[in-house]
């Protein structure tokens, strides 16, 4: 920037966006151009698109993958939708995996990419959906052109070892080496490299020594190009090799319809895949089948992999339950500190990067009080962005793009590569070449030896009159359509599901100290019950991955515990991405801690067979 030149600050302060007196956006960090002052999206056709063959290298295709170092303001990426829309194989998905360490506010966004109205009807639905600022991975769903984006909001360097894609085309768009040499350098183009697939082809606006050296040191052939605008020069990159002919799509059948298994249907439903869902009766007749269900993410103050893992699947959660009709039956919770631990506990979660700013408040004793309209003798937490849901609409909107039988599998058999499935009479239901098994506890019948143990949860249900918002302390109490949901029961290796009497008074004893005018009120109400048995293992994290020790083709998303309606979309979308060979929405780190295969390489490092352990 010229010394006097004038600039604006927005007026988020977060924002790392300055406008220059051309209203041109710079970076408030390098103080370097987002695009060419003589036209971004020409330069962006030019140097990115045209530099990577496109859309000719998309030809025949049927899925193809683009990476992306500097998301910006996502103008590349406009333009890339822009030409898909207008020039995308019949049935073709596009995966985007971009890069961003310090996001732009949507208002920016906005503002950048209103200077090409053309642009428009790509831009809108982006903005529509923005990602946010939380550190890991934020996923959008651009479905209207079959494809979607996955931002990594996080350095280059880490966020290329997090991600288990290969692209086909890169667009290395960091900010100039000299002003950003982090981005460009040998860790971040080798990590660039490992994730090229064969064929590959990278494209950039500079032609950097530095960069031409690294980029061939590391396997890419490179060339000078024309440049654009008042650059002489650009570069172009090609990964040696060939890509791979596209795979026919695969018969998928799901088995269970509980909310691991919607969630799968609607997974695999984006990819453009009618999966049959078979359930032995019907959806959500398991413990996915209360009237309403909380969502809320696993807190953990350490901020881990577990607390990225729930932080994660419950903003991509939130996301769906919202854009889904009829689904949301309240916003917004508060959860209240319940041990001498939670102060300090909560303190540190709220002040973590791991959830968007301003969506977890600290809130005092009184202010608790007065959000509530009950007094409180402790403080807690908010969170605005938790949801009450029913599950009965998930069932009904996830599900229309899926058939559906009712049956019960009582064997799986690997044959010829394909699997099949049989019922009680030994009769062939479906043949498949992928099978997912998302029935709970059930699906340890057909995996023998799979860690999954048994939690039975009963729930105490009053109707009408009106009830407070959704609250957690020692036990938890949410609006339902017509009244209260609260409880719940906690019970290992307890099968029955039976509605007990004592569990009432349970579920009321845990329930009075959150709220003594509830539970006062409730004791005098009759009171209807719920009880399911969920699925927990070992370390009380999800299996979410390829059955270990299976054959190709035998997934499993089961053990959520009572965070399935948090954890079920996320997980369902990486288990559908493995199956497809897609890449991932889970990160790799995050990826592992759900790996079913996880028990037996703990129990191999130990050098121990025939029991599972819960160390790492």
């Amino acid at each position: 920037m010229r010394p006097g030149e004038p600039i604006s600050r927005p007026a988020d302060s977060a924002s790392p966006v300055i406008w220059d007196a051309a209203g041109l956006p710079r970076s408030r960090l390098y103080d370097d151009v987002y695009f060419s002052a003589a036209d971004g999206l020409e330069e962006s056709r030019a140097v990115f698109l045209q530099g990577c063959g496109l859309p000719q290298a998309w030809a025949g295709r049927s899925r193809f993958v683009v990476g992306e170092l500097g998301f910006g303001s996502g103008l590349n990426i406009v333009a890339l939708l822009d030409l898909w829309r207008r020039t995308r194989p019949p049935g073709a998905r596009l995966n985007i995996f971009s890069v961003e360490a310090h996001p732009m506010p949507a208002a920016d966004a906005a503002r950048v990419l209103g200077n090409w109205p053309q642009l428009a009807p790509v831009a809108e639905p982006l903005l529509a959906q923005w990602p946010g600022r939380a550190r890991g991975f934020h996923r959008v769903d651009l479905a209207a052109f079959g494809a979607c984006l996955d931002l990594a909001v996080m350095d280059a360097a880490e966020a290329l070892e997090a991600w288990s894609g290969a692209a086909d085309a890169w667009f290395l768009d960091g900010f100039s080496p000299s002003a950003n040499p982090a981005m460009w350098s040998p860790a971040v183009l080798g990590a660039v490299a490992r994730r090229s697939a064969p064929g590959a082809r990278a494209a950039t606006f500079t032609v950097a020594g530095a960069v031409r050296r690294e980029l061939a040191a590391q396997g890419f052939v490179v060339d000078k190009r024309p440049g654009f605008g008042r650059k002489r020069e650009r570069l172009e990159a090609v990964w040696p090799g060939v890509a791979p002919a596209p795979s026919p799509r695969p018969r998928v059948v799901i088995i269970g319809a509980g909310i691991a298994g919607l969630s799968l249907a609607r997974a695999f439903a984006v990819e453009g895949i009618r999966p049959l869902v078979i359930e032995q009766a019907g959806p959500c007749a398991g413990a996915s089948g209360n009237p309403a269900g909380l969502v809320m993410p696993r807190l953990d103050a350490g901020g881990g992999s577990v607390a990225q893992l729930y932080a994660q699947a419950f903003a991509r959660a939130a996301a769906l339950y919202r854009r889904t009709p009829d689904a949301v039956i309240a916003t917004g919770a508060v959860q209240l500190e319940v041990g001498p631990k939670d102060p300090d506990r909560f303190d540190r979660i709220a002040a973590g990067d791991l959830f968007e700013p301003g969506a977890v408040a600290r809130l005092s004793a009184e202010a608790l009080g007065d959000r509530r309209g009950e007094a409180s003798a402790a403080g807690g937490l908010a969170f605005d962005d938790a949801l009450v849901v029913e599950p009965a609409a998930l069932a009904e909107a996830w599900l229309r793009d899926a058939d559906q039988t009712v049956s019960r599998v009582a064997r799986l058999a690997f044959e010829q590569g394909r699997w099949r499935l049989f019922d009680d009479h030994g009769r062939v239901i479906v043949e498949a070449a992928i099978v997912c098994l998302a029935s709970g506890l059930a699906s340890a019948d057909l995996i023998p030896g799979a860690p999954l143990s048994a939690v039975r949860g009963q729930v105490s249900i009053v109707r009408g009159g009106e009830w407070p918002s959704a609250q957690i302390g020692g036990g938890y109490l949410i609006p339902t359509r017509d009244g209260a949901l609260f409880g719940a029961t906690h019970d290992r290796d307890d099968t029955d599901t039976a509605v007990r009497a004592g569990d009432h008074e349970r579920n009321l004893a845990l329930i009075a100290p959150l709220s003594p005018r509830f539970a006062g009120r409730a004791a005098g109400t009759p009171i209807e019950g719920r009880a399911g048995v969920r699925a927990a293992t070992p370390d009380f994290l999800p299996l979410a991955g390829r059955a270990a020790g299976a054959p190709s083709g035998l997934f499993i998303l089961s053990g959520l515990g009572s965070r399935g309606l948090c954890a079920a979309p996320l997980l369902a979308e990486h288990v559908a991405a493995l199956a497809l060979g897609a890449p991932s929405p889970l990160p790799a780190a995050l990826a592992q801690i759900v790996d079913p295969a996880r028990f037996a390489r703990r129990l191999a490092r130990k050098g121990r067979v025939g029991a599972t352990s819960d160390e790492d």
